[in-house]
């Protein structure tokens, strides 16, 4: 139904294609309650359809003076917790694949501002080498070929396929959301609160997003890009961002800090 990948399209209808196993599982619950759902109004609407002409005054001049009937209120309290239960097994199915985070690959932290997106890359095992920049709207006269108007920023957030990626959210101001639709989630960043969740994308490209929560005047100009790449692009990539942006290491001070100058001399 003209629903894109990794960004809306004119006229869509459903979801866009997931590209991550939990955004996968939350469409087929979506589609388990879609068919749920239309049976349940399809047979009330028969219900009340066929006792307004079967006990309508013309058709019925002698109304039943039943007011109890022990088979019937039994299967209007059995049956739906039955529909209820058939619901909870899925969904607490795919809360538990969300909430229970495999071991990660690399770790982002996605601070929400007003209003851009910061992003920090955690180094290596030994705490070194890791990453922070700022993403920010691709303002409309400066697209370029490829962009996407009100989607795109200036650095996107770079991952590689198949890899599993913890992400963790806070806020430096007000309560933000981030979300990317084709990853299947959103998760609230709140100041002073450290939230995760983990994505695993299965194939190669670029995938939009916005902030999620009302933040203020320009929660609308507030995108997220995540592009997902080859393990070896990846790795060029983290190569030339520990070059051109800031670093998190700590800064030495002391006898450490003249130890790290005389290396570095």
């Amino acid at each position: 139904m003209a629903a894109g990948t990794g960004q809306p399209e004119p006229w869509q209808i459903a979801m866009q294609t997931p590209v991550t196993p939990l955004a996968a599982e939350a469409h087929s619950f979506h589609t388990l309650l879609m068919w749920l759902i239309t049976l349940i109004t399809v047979f009330v609407a028969g219900l009340i359809g066929y006792c307004m002409f079967r006990f309508n005054e013309k058709a019925n001049p002698t109304p039943s003076k039943t007011a109890h009937n022990t088979a019937i209120e039994i299967a209007w309290t059995v049956v739906p917790v039955l529909i209820l239960v058939l619901i909870a097994i899925p969904s607490f199915r795919l809360l538990r694949g969300q909430l229970i985070i495999p071991p990660a690959d690399i770790t982002i932290k996605a601070v929400g501002n007003s209003w851009f997106w910061g992003y920090e890359y955690q180094g290596d095992k030994e705490g070194k080498g890791g990453f922070k920049f700022d993403a920010n709207l691709v303002e409309e006269k400066d697209l370029k070929p490829g962009q996407v108007r009100l989607l795109s920023t200036d650095n996107d957030v770079v991952v590689p396929i198949n890899k599993v990626v913890r992400l963790q959210t806070t806020s430096a101001d007000v309560l933000h959301s981030w979300g990317v639709p084709s990853l299947g989630f959103t998760m609230d960043a709140v100041p002073g609160r450290l939230n995760e969740i983990w994505f695993k994308i299965d194939r190669e490209g670029v995938f939009h997003g916005q902030c999620r929560e009302l933040c203020g005047q320009r929660h609308a100009y507030m995108p997220i890009t995540v592009r997902a790449v080859s393990e070896a692009e990846y790795d060029k990539w983290v190569a030339e961002a520990r070059t051109k942006f800031a670093s998190t290491d700590p800064v030495p001070t002391g006898p450490a800090r003249k130890l790290a100058d005389a290396a570095r001399n």
